[in-house]
């Protein structure tokens, strides 16, 4: 199973540290990285594999908003299918 991780927020330094640091924490393979700064505003979309994910997808979520709440950032963290959904025309 694959996800998608969005981080939005002010650029700061160790953003994507962080949020990678804890898919390796979690045994959560980094696919493919987009990410980009908006003047002061951090965007990045990460696609990653949960299939060797150590945590359930829950507890692998609330790690990655834990995350986003320390750095006064957006992060979430859903299904690739349910991205997909939300995404289709």
């Amino acid at each position: 199973m694959r996800g998608i991780i969005t981080v939005v927020g002010k650029d700061m330094v160790g953003i994507l540290a962080k949020v990678s640091g804890v898919c390796s924490e979690n045994n959560v393979n980094v696919i493919e990285v987009s990410q980009s700064i908006l003047q002061d505003m951090f965007c990045m979309i990460m696609l990653v594999d949960l299939e060797k994910c150590t945590v359930s997808f829950t507890d692998f979520s609330d790690k990655i908003s834990a995350i986003g709440n320390e750095m006064a950032l957006s992060i979430h963290v859903m299904h690739e299918d349910i991205f997909n959904s939300m995404h289709r025309i």
